[in-house]
C-alpha cells in the first residue's frame, strides 16, 4: 500500500513538473550537442553579435559539410525562440552586404536583381559604316537658272445649245525663280466660228514666295475687230491654298476692264482630283461692238472632275455655267442670244 502511495506521489511531481518547466529557456538545449555538434555556451543577453563578414559560423552550434557525417541525414533544426532574441545587440552597420548578395535596391521577390549586360555593343567597323552608307554614284545637281512651264488647263469639247462647240484655256511661263515671262491664252469656237479668243503677253516680277507682279500686254483677236490692252495684276497662291488671279486692263478710248479668277484643286485621292472655278469680268464702259455693256459683264462658273493618268496627261468630265448681267444680258437678249447658260464639258488637262 505505501508502495502504491509512492508511486502515484512520483508520477504526480513528474507531470507538474513537465507542465511548469520553463519553455523559454531553449539555451540550455542549444548546448548540448546534436548527432556529433559540439555544445555551444550559451550567449548572454548584453553580448553584442558580431559582424556577418568576422563571424565564426563554426562556434554558433551551425554543422559544415566537413563535421557532418557523410551517411548520417541532417536534423532539423530546433525553432528558436525570436520573441527572447535581442536585435538591438546586432550590429548591422558593420555587416558587409557586398558578401551576403544583397544590393542597395530591393527588388520582387523571386525576381533575379537586373545585371550589367557581359558583352557591351561593340563600335562600327568600316564594313558596317559602308553598309549604313553606300557610296553615291553622281553629285548633287542644281536646277538650271532658266525654266520653263506650260499648261493647257482647258482643252475641251462642250454641249452647246445648237450643237457641240470647243474651248481652251493655257498658261505658260519661262524664266527664273523671281523673272518670268508669261503667256496666257483663252477662246472659244462654235459651229466652226471663233466667238472668242485673247493672247496675252506679261512680265512677271515675285513679290513674295507665293505671289508674282504682272505686266504687259493684251490682244483680242475676236470678237469684232482686234484690240490691245495695257494690263496690270497680281497672280498667286492665297491662303488655304486656292490660285488666285487679278487683271485689269487699259484699252483704246479710255476703255477699261477687271478678270478676277479664282481656282482650286480638291484631292479625293492621289489621282482623283476635284477642281471648281470662277471668272468674273467687269467694264468700265459700254462697247456695243462687242456686245459688252458697263459694270459687271458676266459670271462664269465650273465643276471639273479629273483622273490623272499621270501627272502630265489627266482627261476630265465636268459642268460649266454662265450668266450675264447688266448691259451685257441687255446686248445679248436682242441679239437673241440666252442670258444665262449650262453646258456639259469633256477634255483633257495637259502640262510640259
Amino acid at each position: 500500500m505505501r508502495r502504491s502511495a509512492l508511486t502515484l506521489s512520483l508520477l504526480w511531481a513528474g507531470g507538474v513538473g513537465a507542465q511548469t518547466m520553463d519553455h523559454t529557456d531553449h539555451r540550455a538545449h542549444a548546448a548540448q550537442p546534436i548527432r556529433g555538434r559540439p555544445a555551444v555556451a550559451p550567449a548572454a543577453a548584453d553580448t553584442k553579435v558580431p559582424a556577418h563578414s568576422s563571424m565564426d559560423h563554426s562556434q554558433m552550434g551551425h554543422a559544415t559539410a566537413q563535421d557532418r557525417p557523410p551517411t548520417q541525414a541532417p536534423v532539423a533544426s530546433q525553432p528558436a525562440d525570436h520573441s527572447r532574441m535581442d536585435h538591438s545587440a546586432m550590429d548591422h552597420s558593420q555587416m558587409d552586404h557586398s558578401k551576403t548578395g544583397h544590393s542597395g535596391r530591393p527588388h520582387a521577390i523571386g525576381t533575379p536583381p537586373a545585371s550589367e549586360p557581359r558583352e557591351p555593343i561593340p563600335p562600327p567597323t568600316d564594313a558596317d559604316r559602308a553598309a549604313a552608307f553606300p557610296p553615291v554614284s553622281h553629285h548633287m545637281r542644281h536646277a538650271p537658272a532658266v525654266n520653263s512651264y506650260f499648261v493647257l488647263n482647258r482643252l475641251e469639247a462642250v454641249e452647246a445649245e445648237h450643237g457641240s462647240a470647243q474651248a481652251w484655256e493655257g498658261q505658260a511661263w519661262i524664266g527664273t525663280d523671281t523673272d518670268r515671262l508669261w503667256l496666257r491664252s483663252e477662246g472659244e469656237r462654235e459651229h466652226g466660228r471663233t466667238e472668242s479668243a485673247d493672247l496675252e503677253v506679261l512680265y512677271g516680277r515675285a513679290i513674295s514666295p507665293w505671289w508674282d507682279l504682272v505686266a504687259g500686254l493684251k490682244h483680242d483677236f475676236a470678237p469684232a475687230d482686234s484690240q490691245s490692252w495695257a494690263a496690270i495684276g497680281v497672280q498667286g497662291l492665297s491662303p488655304y491654298k486656292f490660285e488666285v488671279a487679278a487683271t485689269a486692263y487699259v484699252g483704246e478710248s479710255g476703255r477699261t476692264a477687271l478678270n478676277l479668277e479664282a481656282e482650286y484643286e480638291l484631292l479625293l485621292t492621289n489621282r482623283l482630283i476635284l477642281q471648281p472655278l470662277i471668272e468674273v469680268e467687269l467694264s468700265g464702259r459700254d462697247d456695243p461692238q462687242r456686245g459688252i455693256g458697263s459694270g459687271l459683264s458676266s459670271v462664269e462658273a465650273g465643276l471639273r472632275l479629273r483622273y490623272e493618268i499621270t501627272r502630265r496627261f489627266a482627261p476630265y468630265v465636268g459642268v460649266g455655267w454662265e450668266r450675264a448681267f447688266g448691259g451685257t444680258a441687255d446686248y445679248r437678249r436682242d441679239a437673241g442670244e440666252q442670258v444665262e447658260d449650262t453646258r456639259l464639258v469633256a477634255g483633257l488637262r495637259l502640262w510640259f
